[in-house]
């Protein structure tokens, strides 16, 4: 029997790591019948715990946990990262500020799992690549479905070998991180959402669903028909009442016309796609240090520049499509959804 299954609606809030997945967010889109995700990447044990607590004394909804899957990265040479560190000094912004981070430097994953398996979500997603077989078999074990995303056949055929329960078929389209197993891919074939899960749902039985680029209720039908079982959607979310995104990147969302959007590696050391702004177009060709490490120096950059007029909007980013926001809590989008869909 197939441990993936679908809440009322076949939408997956994305989850976004950096604050902007909070207890109520999570909570109103579970309770409005689509999947409430906690981005965990970059959050303690306890933290981890507290956040599936609060949720489930609010939703006996659908909940999804998501994690990054990478290695401890070698340590830079000191005139590398004198380099780097150079780079970001010469943007000079208003009371910059960057750390100085020391290993180690990716997040024990272990222990990040650990409040997973005493309150088990619905999901357990994974970025970045493939998680170990025990990790796997004990999701199985607790009735959790696993899925990871993947950017190209390939990708997805490993997925689907290691025993997951379904792809999140990522787009170039999307926001935030490229899932690429590889950090820095010889070659990326930058595949749009709805030619990726076509291509997926032609070369896997898994159900996949798709992401990137998704705003309304016609992207959702266009990927259903594509071959996806669901859609994952991210930007859609980040005005909501209930997104710990920050007022400054709230307005630069909003801005008529919209802002362009880039791809960079400069903000965290892998590709992600993010708002254009004056930190990318400044940082364009600059030295930089891999992930994860790169993305905690740069941890503090934003700060400064969220009274300037080009707010430094970090790699939560925001998805290659013609946006129409929705200011207010997610209850009324997914009305409004509800409305056009059926």
């Amino acid at each position: 029997m197939s441990r993936f299954s679908l809440p009322r609606y076949p939408i997956i809030q994305a989850p976004m790591a950096g604050g902007i997945t909070t207890v109520d967010l999570v909570t109103a889109v579970a309770n409005a019948g689509a999947v409430g995700s906690f981005g965990f990447a970059y959050s303690t044990a306890d933290v981890i715990a507290s956040d599936l607590a609060q949720c489930r004394a609010g939703t006996d909804g659908a909940l999804l946990a998501n994690f990054f899957v990478v290695e401890e990265p070698a340590e830079p040479s000191q005139a590398d990262r004198e380099a780097a560190c150079a780079a970001l000094e010469a943007l000079a912004f208003k009371g910059g500020v960057y750390s100085q981070p020391q290993p180690p430097y990716v997040m024990d994953l272990t222990a990040q799992l650990a409040p997973i398996w005493k309150q088990p979500p619905t999901y357990l997603t994974f970025h970045f690549g493939v998680p170990s077989q025990d990790i796997m078999a004990r999701a199985h074990a607790l009735g959790i479905a696993v899925g990871i995303s993947a950017t190209n056949v390939s990708e997805a055929k490993e997925i689907a070998a290691a025993g997951a329960d379904f792809i999140i078929a990522q787009g170039i389209e999307a926001g935030g991180h490229r899932g690429t197993f590889e950090a820095a891919p010889l070659s990326d074939e930058a595949l749009s959402t709805q030619a990726l899960t076509s291509a997926l749902a032609k070369n896997t039985s898994l159900p996949i669903v798709a992401a990137g680029g998704i705003m309304t209720a016609s992207h959702i039908k266009e990927a259903l028909a594509a071959g996806a079982v669901a859609v994952q959607m991210g930007t859609a979310f980040l005005a909501a009442d209930e997104a710990g995104t920050a007022p400054s990147y709230r307005e630069a969302l909003c801005e008529v016309p919209c802002r362009a959007t880039a791809l960079t590696t400069h903000f965290s050391g892998r590709v992600a796609r993010s708002l254009q702004n004056e930190f990318i177009t400044r940082m364009a060709g600059q030295p930089y240090l891999p992930f994860p490490i790169q993305n905690r120096m740069t941890g503090h950059c934003g700060a400064p520049q969220q009274s300037q007029a080009q707010p430094n909007i970090k790699v939560c980013g925001r998805e290659l499509a013609l946006l129409t926001f929705r200011k207010g809590q997610p209850l009324r989008f997914w009305q409004s959804f509800a409305l056009n869909y059926n």
